[in-house]
């Protein structure tokens, strides 16, 4: 599949945003597996905001970027924070660079065990106010190229329209309390998967992708199939079981 038909996918499922049961959690799933199919990056997190102006992760395409993501949450650092609160795109980051160290000490180091020496980061914001961040990470040193930047710009901005295209903007002040529920849905959601990940013998990951399929192809929500896996009201027999990977270490 060219490039510009996986652009169209991604357009294509924005406007399935538009309908009723549009499930915000699978979209920005989706939408982060896109972004690492369509640019030259190795992971993409998502990060939202929350009703007390916090930054929380909502989708990674890997469990390693999503803890990641919380390490970088949990000691209010890195360049998603700093894109968050400025509004400004943060580009170009060699988070080997000793001035990098310095400035986010924990977060550099995190990320460069992870095996990422370089990140971008763009802002999610609608008529100047910020909801959040687009966060892409590398693991080849080499700069994104200007057309990569506009096109990351691109789904950021898109990914903010599904987000809001529903909810009340108010002379340009996002009513982040109509957020909360999607990030309150991720919690359940990761609860789930580290109940199957434990229960099945296999990564996170496979776990995630088991049950989002599974979610996917019955045209279930994923945080109601979460909660009633949490809940323990789900059969989980009826989901097909991955195939035990090697769990990345």
């Amino acid at each position: 599949m060219t490039r510009e038909q996986r652009m169209t996918e991604v357009f294509v499922e924005v406007a399935d945003s538009l309908t009723d049961d549009f499930d915000l959690i699978d979209f920005l799933q989706q939408l982060s597996v896109r972004c690492v199919e369509l640019l030259d990056v190795a992971a993409v997190g998502i990060l939202l905001a929350d009703v007390h102006d916090s930054l929380q992760t909502m989708a990674a395409s890997d469990e390693h970027t999503r803890l990641l993501e919380l390490f970088a949450l949990q000691h209010d650092q890195g360049p998603c924070v700093d894109c968050y609160h400025s509004g400004q795109a943060r580009t170009d980051i060699n988070l080997t660079d000793p001035e990098t160290t310095a400035r986010w000490p924990q977060f550099a180091t995190r990320a460069t065990e992870t095996g990422f020496v370089a990140s971008n980061v763009l802002p999610m914001r609608l008529r100047g106010r910020v909801i959040g961040a687009l966060a892409l990470f590398q693991t080849d040193p080499d700069p994104l190229s200007a057309e990569d930047i506009t096109l990351a710009q691109a789904l950021a901005d898109v990914a903010t329209i599904a987000i809001l295209q529903q909810r009340t903007v108010d002379h340009g002040q996002v009513e982040r309390a109509q957020l909360q529920y999607a990030l309150t849905s991720r919690i359940v959601v990761e609860q789930a998967k580290g109940i199957l990940a434990e229960r099945w013998h296999v990564s996170l990951d496979a776990a995630f992708d088991a049950f989002r399929a599974y979610a996917r192809s019955h045209s279930l929500q994923l945080a109601q199939l979460s909660r009633e896996i949490a809940a323990g009201t789900f059969d989980t027999s009826e989901i097909p079981r991955p195939h035990r990977p090697t769990v990345r270490s």
